[in-house]
């Protein structure tokens, strides 16, 4: 495959995880008013665990998923319920849009993370990107005291939290297990955790509601692959800004099934976090391409 084809095909599954993504995120929020955090943090496991299965016994020899680095897996399970927590919880009160505009500051905190945790040197224009994203954030949040500064706002800015220390893991992780194991343990401990800390208040599932469960399960497990073969295909400095494509379906998601529209502070500090992580990821593809010529 020449160049400009892997990258063009590195694009398209790209695009199509993160719409996959957000169609599954969509189906998470329908669930968010039936049923508590957790529950909706474990079927969203247990849907996708069928499917992820298939992928990984097709792709990867069984002795390779065992062979792992448990405490790296267990911590980064425990980030994922949390994350799932506070996403669902954030999904209750505020438009899909609105969430995502929160949580595409994670990148940044990536970044800022990376210099404690794995020694990465963040220079002086970086840490000013990362500062203008978290300003896009308290735009957003209006911690005024009118605004959005409510506990799902906050709920949604600790799963971005959690999702970017999660990452961190990813990247400590990528160095010794494979990305099916990473894929297959994230969603088992995922599934079993929420699970376990949800069985006192689970409630019976709606027949209703099946059909989302099993659409969430569907997208879930094919936007797993498609980010995979995106990674694979092209470099992270092309397709690393397409995830801020999410925040187009996020609208007409919310305009479709729900009939919202995020407000003009919301657009302005979705403006600011998108802008500043884009210089973000251009600087750590200068930072990258001098420290290797």
């Amino acid at each position: 495959m020449t160049t400009r084809a892997s990258h063009l095909s590195a694009i398209a599954f790209m695009l199509s995880a993160v719409a996959l993504f957000a169609l599954m995120d969509a189906g998470l929020k329908l669930l968010a008013p039936h049923y508590p955090p957790l529950q909706v943090a474990a079927l969203r496991g247990l849907s996708s665990l069928p499917l992820v299965l298939v992928w990984v016994l097709w792709t990867a020899k069984p002795n390779t998923l065992w062979r792992v680095h448990w405490p790296l897996h267990l911590l980064r399970g425990a980030l994922g319920i949390g994350m799932m927590f506070g996403f669902v919880y954030g999904l209750r009160s505020m438009p899909l849009s609105t969430a995502y505009a929160i949580t595409f500051v994670a990148p940044m905190l990536v970044t800022a993370m990376a210099g404690p945790f794995l020694g990465e040197r963040v220079g002086p224009r970086r840490w000013t990107a990362i500062v203008v994203g978290l300003v896009g954030v308290l735009v957003i949040l209006r911690p005024t005291g009118q605004g959005m500064a409510t506990l799902g706002g906050l709920a949604i800015l600790v799963a971005a939290i959690c999702y970017a220390a999660s990452a961190i893991t990813v990247r400590l992780l990528a160095q010794r297990d494979s990305i099916q194991a990473m894929v297959l343990w994230f969603i088992v401990l995922l599934s079993l955790g929420a699970g376990a800390m949800a069985a006192p208040n689970w409630l019976p599932l709606r027949s209703a509601d099946l059909w989302v469960i099993a659409g969430v399960g569907v997208a879930g497990s094919l936007a797993q692959v498609a980010l995979t073969e995106a990674f694979q295909r092209g470099e992270a400095s092309l397709i690393a800004p397409l995830e801020y494509s999410a925040l187009v379906w996020g609208v007409c998601l919310d305009l479709a099934l729900w009939h919202v529209l995020p407000d003009g502070v919301t657009w302005l500090g979705a403006g600011i976090i998108v802008i500043s992580g884009l210089y973000l990821l251009r600087r750590e593809k200068v930072h990258a391409e001098t420290e290797h010529p």
